[in-house]
């Protein structure tokens, strides 16, 4: 472990107390929340370890992750508190849990009985049912996202590519996902919803009751298979032990290849599993088979660069810059801003709320460029928080008296783009090139959308009236 790591004593408001995991991105540390005394483990992304070309992604994954899991609060799912950036590392604190991977598992060719198979995926698929209910699906179950803490219950982990419904991280054609546990639709590139994960937690359960993985060989091979043919039935495998049939058809519905033939939610899924064990599950895995020696966390081992020492009484280094109150706002009423945006977004919630002001002269472009980043409902009850809050503005110059200027232009687009989408950009543009004043270039915009209500609320809410 370089000296560097060694040094790390401080990462935002967490005392650090030791590594427990390191990888080609970064680090994952123990810690402590001083204000709560509460253990928390601290996953970090290094800056500049990220290619140019992929930093903007790989970061908005990482962000993604704090704003899914963040949302989330289960007893099945590894809880996230918090999220910072600083100069070199972004972060994301979450709840610390001891135990090892289902990975760890199957690598120590551990055999479950049915009794910890079907308890593993019960549990499983309760903490999806309950995700997905929120509107999120993870994209990415695999034996190394499922934690078995020693306590024998179970922990999903890892958010990084989850989609939200209302998120436009991805988009079809972008292939995301582990290889052989990613459902049909994930190699495709098509539209991907929760019954991908269902897909996935069918892999799962096969290579619970079996022991190997019903989809091997190279990526190419494993991709052809995933997409055009039906794995062996579990019972008809030869093995040591001979896997019930009952499980056979759960299994196959489970991995169809088409979503709509799929188990449509995982509570059915879940139903579906108990009636072909046909006797009590057990809400934690056996003592018998619990792995007591915990392993380092599951994240990749291979030696990474250094982390840059950080000094604590550096404002850069123990509080982020993306944090700090904006020059100019009103500290009490971002906060309110932050608790609003929070109930949507999660832990993330006050880096994107303070970058956002740093771009915004008042208090409704900020809505609006917050609101910009959210599905359609959500921004309906975002937006229907801004009334309980004051005009603030971070400076004297008001929507009606300051000049057309990029920045104002741009400010426009985000709050038009709430009520028309993306073809708000085409008409700032058009505006512009006509107006010669900012009460013109607003009254223009206005002119655009469809009814006289959705007018008098876009000119309300710009303050022109």
């Amino acid at each position: 472990m370089s000296a560097a790591v060694r040094q790390l004593e401080r990462l935002g408001k967490y005392q650090i107390i030791e590594v427990i995991g390191t990888g080609a991105m970064g680090v994952i540390y123990k810690a402590l929340d001083p204000n709560i005394r509460r253990t928390v483990a601290i996953k970090t992304i290094r800056k500049e370890l990220i290619e140019d070309d992929r930093a903007q992604a790989m970061l908005a994954r990482f962000r993604n992750e704090a704003q899914a899991a963040g949302r989330l609060s289960h007893p099945g799912i590894v809880g996230v508190y918090d999220y910072g950036e600083d100069a070199a590392l972004s972060y994301i604190a979450m709840e610390y849990v001891q135990g090892n991977s289902l990975r760890e598992y199957f690598n120590r060719d551990t055999r479950f009985g049915d009794r910890d198979a079907v308890s593993i995926m019960a549990q499983l698929l309760d903490a999806l049912a309950y995700a997905h209910e929120q509107g999120v699906w993870h994209r990415d179950i695999k034996p190394a996202n499922l934690i078995i803490m020693t306590s024998g219950k179970l922990k999903l982990a890892d958010f990084g590519i989850a989609r939200i419904d209302s998120s436009s991280l991805t988009q079809i054609g972008a292939v995301m996902g582990t290889p052989g546990y990613m459902a049909p639709e994930q190699y495709a590139g098509t539209q991907v919803d929760w019954r991908a994960d269902l897909f996935s937690a069918g892999v799962v359960l096969y290579q619970l009751l079996t022991g190997v993985k019903p989809f091997a060989g190279s990526a190419e091979s494993v991709a052809y298979k995933v997409c055009h043919e039906d794995v062996q039935p579990p019972s008809q495998l030869e093995l040591p032990a001979r896997v019930s049939a009952a499980y056979d058809r759960v299994v196959a519905r489970a991995m169809s290849k088409k979503p709509a033939e799929r188990f449509q939610t995982a509570l059915e899924f879940r139903s579906a599993l108990l009636d072909a064990h046909a006797a009590p599950v057990s809400g934690t895995v056996s003592e018998d088979t619990i792995l007591t020696n915990v392993s380092p966390a599951p994240v990749k081992t291979e030696p990474t660069s250094p982390l840059g020492a950080s000094n604590p009484s550096s404002p850069t280094s123990t509080h982020s810059r993306t944090t700090q109150p904006p020059a100019g706002w009103d500290l009490e009423v971002l906060k309110q801003i932050e608790a609003q945006f929070a109930r949507l977004v999660g832990p993330v919630a006050k880096v994107l709320v303070r970058r956002a002001a740093r771009q915004s002269v008042d208090t409704d472009e900020l809505y609006a460029r917050l609101a910009a980043t959210l599905g359609a409902e959500e921004q309906k009850a975002f937006m229907a928080t801004r009334s309980a809050l004051p005009r603030a503005r971070s400076n004297a110059t008001t929507p009606d008296t300051a000049p057309l200027t990029p920045h104002t232009i741009d400010a426009a687009q985000h709050r038009l783009a709430v009520y028309v989408g993306p073809i708000a950009k085409i008409l700032v543009k058009k505006a512009a090139a006509q107006a010669s004043t900012l009460r013109q270039f607003y009254l223009l915009l206005a002119d655009s959308l469809g009814s006289e209500a959705e007018r008098t609320r876009f000119l309300r809410d710009s303050g022109l009236l």
